[in-house]
């Protein structure tokens, strides 16, 4: 299909999923990087009991307090 009938198609409402191929798809800013933290134990154990009471990983109670304090500091 050529790029004028894809663009088209789209214009149109049309649905183009089955056009699409998502193997090859990516977020741009939005891949990730591994970093390395240490924190006190402490802290783990904090993380731990919120991640715990929350029912999600360690890792993802870090990720959205960095991400709310990040937001918090660019308003």
């Amino acid at each position: 299909m050529k790029a004028e009938e894809f663009d088209m198609k789209f214009d149109n409402g049309e649905d183009i999923t089955k056009h699409l191929d998502y193997s090859k798809s990516r977020r741009p800013g939005r891949e990730q990087k591994r970093v390395n933290v240490d924190f006190p134990v402490w802290m783990i154990q904090s993380l731990d009991r919120e991640a715990e009471r929350l029912g999600v990983p360690r890792q993802s109670v870090i990720k959205v307090w960095i991400a709310e304090r990040l937001d918090h500091a660019h308003a």
